[in-house]
């Protein structure tokens, strides 16, 4: 597999991560803030497709012909980091499947030093290739994937890619409440020592 190829299937592969962080859920838990921020499923969902779009359309020429209002002049702050009750799931979802059929297309088009500018990137950094805005997007989708574990296990308890997944630990909720309070008595004689 050429470089390519192998950082599109890594895109690919946490673009799958993160939209498995939505699915079995109610609408309400789908969109709750989870953190003080605001941090939510089905925002996350809708960020990473949207910031996706304009990496892979609009900075190598390559317009997609939708119109993201969570990004006009006169959008509410943060627009694109939350869904509103009018805007359904499903919608958010195909703009997702859009977002990465319109990138994947960018991607496999262009050669990895293809040239493009990041319009609203500064001056001296607005200037890129593919094989950068490739790699960005995949270090910034992992990390909205991260995010998105994190809540998901937040809100029910789930962890890891999907149920099994061999790099979490098998255990019961008694295993888990032992571990947990391992860990705080750990944090809380580390904090003991430095005062």
């Amino acid at each position: 597999m050429d470089e390519k190829a192998t950082l599109l299937t890594y895109l690919r592969n946490r673009r799958a991560d993160l939209l498995s962080k939505v699915e079995n859920l109610s609408e309400y838990d789908a969109r709750r803030p989870m953190t003080p921020t605001g941090t939510n499923l089905l925002g996350l969902v809708k960020h990473v497709a949207s910031v996706e779009l304009g990496y892979f359309g609009e900075t190598f020429g390559r317009p997609n012909g939708r119109e993201l209002p969570w990004f006009a002049d006169n959008a509410a702050p943060d627009s694109d980091m939350w869904v509103p009750a009018t805007e359904s799931r499903e919608e958010v979802l195909e703009l997702h499947h859009f977002s990465a059929k319109h990138s994947d297309e960018t991607i496999e088009s262009l050669p990895l030093d293809a040239p493009g500018v990041v319009p609203w990137w500064s001056e001296e950094k607005k200037n890129v290739t593919l094989h950068q805005i490739l790699v960005h997007m995949c270090v910034e989708t992992a990390r909205h994937a991260g995010h998105a574990d994190i809540i998901r296990e937040l809100i029910d308890g789930s962890a890891g890619q999907r149920p099994g997944d061999p790099s979490i630990p098998a255990r019961n909720s008694e295993e888990w409440a032992a571990h947990r309070y391992r860990i705080e008595e750990a944090a809380r004689e580390a904090d003991r020592r430095h005062y």
